[in-house]
Parts: structure tokens; C-alpha cells; sequence
């Protein structure tokens, strides 16, 4: 087993590596958010391979494949030893349409169902004791956030769970929640494109001690520097990024152009775009770790780079220039330090 560097994710106690495995991906097709046809594996052997590289943690989620992201993660970690298992991470509050799971799925707080959801999730990743469990989106049930967050601080209580956390809620949700208990982590997208979280829950989370990882800091593969137009083109039906904006003109133009502007920064340091891409989410102070996917064992060599790897401040302010050139993305051009 290979050692990378930790940080504390807030006060759950957890000792993280800077990156994690993202288990989306690997839920495969057949749902409106699914990533096309995936070999599990392949999937098994790109998780044991992020295992046996350092990394600490996997991030995957109930929604992911309909269950089948959890299923593939207990068969890659059952041959670990205890000392060596990484800490599992999933989330709740997103059902599939029960009529056809292409259609956009539901946003459920209701507590029956996270109650339902907590059993399903351990089952399937054959553990008495989930990690970190996070409530996925905001629920469109009329759930209010005192009532799903209390559900959660429950499970805590209960033993079902170690930590609960929350992704992609806004600052109003996160001071709801934390005034009947502590938000213990946090998750939102964050990249060089979605660079929104950097100006308001990130420096809200780094305040209140709340661990945060971010999803999706290479946009999905946008700023992996291996994406191009004929990609694009080539994907499935059933890959939610072939309907996705950011991969569509004008946008994808503009996200290319910025991944090669990486290309000097990598070069500089001996690294891969994609590292580059991530470490720039984990200069902002606040950043735990970032949730990183791969589908295969060699994808995850092209990124764990990131786990180490220190921008300095010509790098950001080159980093920083590229972002106004291309006018890709939206959001602080980076971190308050380097600006």
C-alpha cells in the first residue's frame, strides 16, 4: 500500500487523502444520470487499484446505477483487511422515477424514506456502519431542512452512521441545519468551470468547521485535457454529458481552450492536465479533499498526482489569466490568497 498526505475532514475524526475515488461513473447506464455502458470489472479493479495507490476514501451514493454503484464498492472492498478498508461515503434523498428511471429522478426528504434508504445502502455495501451519510440534494417534497436533517443527526445517534454531512445545498439550507446540529461536511461541485462554491460555501464551511469535498473538479472530464469535439460526439445516448451544457457549444469551446492553457502549468510540474485541474480546487483553503472518478485502473494514475501536488502563486495567477481569456465557467478566478 503507498501513503499520501491527510487533512481532517472538519471533526468527523476522519483523516483523509486529498483525493477520493467517485464511484458515479461506475453505477453504469439504463438511468437519466448514468454514464453509458460499465464493465464492473473493470470498475472492481479501478477501486482496489485507488486503494492499493493510498487513497482512503470512495464516494458513491443509493441513486448511483439504482444501487448498483454500493453493490460494485463492497465487492472491490471485500478483499481488504480491516486496517486497510477506506472509509465509504453515500448519500440519500434521490429516488428514480418509479414509472421509467430516465425520466429526472425524485427529490425525497421525507423520513420514512431516508429510513428506508440508510437500511438499502447497508445492505448493499455489507457494512453495519456507513462512513459519512449525506443528504444528496435538496428534497422538492415540501420536507423542510429541520425535519431531513434531524432524520439524519438520528442515524448518527442510532449508530447507523458515523458522520452526516450534505451536498449541493446553499448557504441559507447549511444554516438552517446547523442550527439543531453541526453540517460535520459538505460536498458541492466545484472545477475550474463551476467555480461558484468558491465564493460562498466553501468559505462558509471553513468558518464552522465543516469538512468539505468537492465532486466533479474535472468537470466530468472536460478538463481531463483528453476531451475534444469528436468525443463528444461519440458519446452514448445514455451518458447524462451528451445533454449537458457545459459539453455543448458554445460552452465546450470555451472549456476546451481552458484545459489546454493547463497544459504549461502540468508540464511545468511534470503532471497531467487533469491534476493540475484538481489540485487548483484543493488551493482554496476551506477544501478538504475532491471526489475523483475513474472507470478503469489506469485513469486513476493520471490523476492521483493530484494528492500531492502544490500550485504555487505563478501558477494560480497563470491559471487565473487563462479563465478570463477563454471566459469558460463562472465563478472567483481563485483562491482570496492568490488574487
Amino acid at each position: 500500500m503507498t501513503s499520501l498526505p491527510t487533512r481532517p475532514l472538519g471533526r468527523t475524526g476522519m483523516e483523509i487523502t486529498r483525493v477520493g475515488f467517485g464511484a458515479w461513473a461506475i453505477g453504469g447506464g439504463g438511468w437519466v444520470a448514468g454514464w453509458g455502458p460499465q464493465d464492473d470489472d473493470e470498475s472492481v479493479a479501478a477501486i482496489r487499484h485507488a486503494v492499493e495507490s493510498g487513497i482512503n476514501w470512495v464516494d458513491t451514493a443509493a441513486i448511483y446505477g439504482l444501487g448498483h454503484s454500493e453493490e460494485v464498492v463492497a465487492r472491490a472492498l471485500s478483499v481488504f483487511a480491516d486496517a486497510d478498508r477506506p472509509y465509504v461515503f453515500t448519500k440519500c434523498g434521490v429516488l428514480p422515477d418509479p414509472s421509467d428511471p430516465m425520466l429526472p429522478n425524485l427529490w425525497v426528504g421525507d423520513p420514512a424514506s431516508i429510513r428506508r434508504e440508510v437500511e438499502g445502502s447497508l445492505a448493499r455495501l455489507s457494512v453495519e456502519r456507513i462512513d459519512l451519510y449525506q443528504m444528496h440534494w435538496p428534497p422538492r417534497d415540501a420536507t423542510p431542512v429541520e425535519l431531513y436533517w434531524q432524520t439524519l443527526l438520528d442515524l448518527r445517534a442510532e449508530g447507523l452512521v458515523a458522520s452526516v454531512g450534505m451536498s449541493n445545498h446553499s448557504l441559507d439550507l447549511l444554516e438552517r441545519a446547523e442550527a439543531i446540529g453541526h453540517v460535520e461536511s459538505m460536498q458541492p461541485p466545484f472545477s475550474l468551470i463551476n467555480r461558484v462554491a468558491g465564493g460562498d460555501v466553501v468559505p462558509w464551511c471553513a468558518s464552522h468547521d465543516t469538512g468539505v469535498v468537492v465532486y466533479s473538479p474535472m468537470q466530468s472530464g472536460l478538463l481531463t485535457g483528453s476531451f475534444g469535439v469528436e468525443r463528444v460526439a461519440a458519446m452514448p445516448a445514455d451518458d447524462w454529458r451528451s445533454r449537458n451544457a457545459e459539453f455543448q457549444p458554445p460552452k465546450l469551446a470555451a472549456n476546451i481552450a481552458l484545459a489546454d492553457a493547463l497544459r504549461p502549468v502540468a508540464e511545468r510540474h511534470g503532471t497531467t492536465v487533469g491534476s493540475v485541474a484538481i489540485a487548483w480546487t484543493l488551493a482554496f483553503d476551506g477544501v478538504t479533499g475532491a471526489i475523483v472518478g475513474a472507470r478503469r485502473p489506469d485513469q486513476i494514475d493520471g490523476w492521483i498526482g493530484a494528492a500531492t501536488l502544490e500550485l504555487g502563486s505563478q501558477d494560480l495567477a497563470e491559471i487565473a489569466a487563462a479563465i478570463g481569456r477563454t471566459g469558460a465557467g463562472a465563478g472567483p478566478l481563485g483562491p482570496p490568497r492568490a488574487l
